[in-house]
């Protein structure tokens, strides 16, 4: 089942994005998702900066997805799901929940950003109708550089 989560559930968002990170943490430049605090997330919520969605199975968070609104796009990041559930079809089903979302809300376009160097990640939208619209280089505050690819879906 997939809720819109509210603040109560910022410590299960920060949870599940943890562990689906966790496995960048060693790589030349970890991901920031590792830096967030759950009041971030918390305080995004309460102040309407963000929304997000979680997947519950058996009444245990495993699955979100956090997104704005953002021009003519929804954006949505930090899509992440425990890695003892990857490859269920949980990714697919927050990725569904998104564009619902979106078009309920008139968006005409999803938008995420993703590391070029993630193949599984630029597969995984690809597989669901995004194409590559963008490349971009981030700068980090360390100074080091990610090339990253802004996917779009048109709805």
């Amino acid at each position: 089942m997939i809720t819109l989560a509210t603040p109560a559930d910022a410590s299960e968002i920060h949870r599940i994005m943890l562990a689906a990170f966790e496995e960048y943490k060693n790589s030349s430049v970890p991901s920031s998702a590792l830096e967030e605090k759950v009041e971030l997330i918390r305080t995004s919520l309460v102040e309407g900066e963000e929304i997000a969605f979680v997947y519950w199975k058996n009444d245990r968070a495993v699955g979100t997805v956090r997104f704005k609104e953002q021009d003519e796009a929804l954006y949505f990041f930090r899509l992440s799901v425990c890695p003892e559930e990857r490859g269920r079809g949980i990714a697919g089903q927050l990725l569904q929940a998104l564009e619902e979302y979106a078009i309920t809300h008139n968006f005409g376009v999803l938008q995420c950003q993703v590391r070029l160097s993630v193949a599984k990640n630029i597969a995984l939208y690809k597989n669901n109708g995004f194409y590559i619209s963008e490349k971009r280089t981030v700068i980090k505050s360390d100074g080091k550089q990610v090339e990253t690819a802004l996917m779009t879906k048109k709805l």
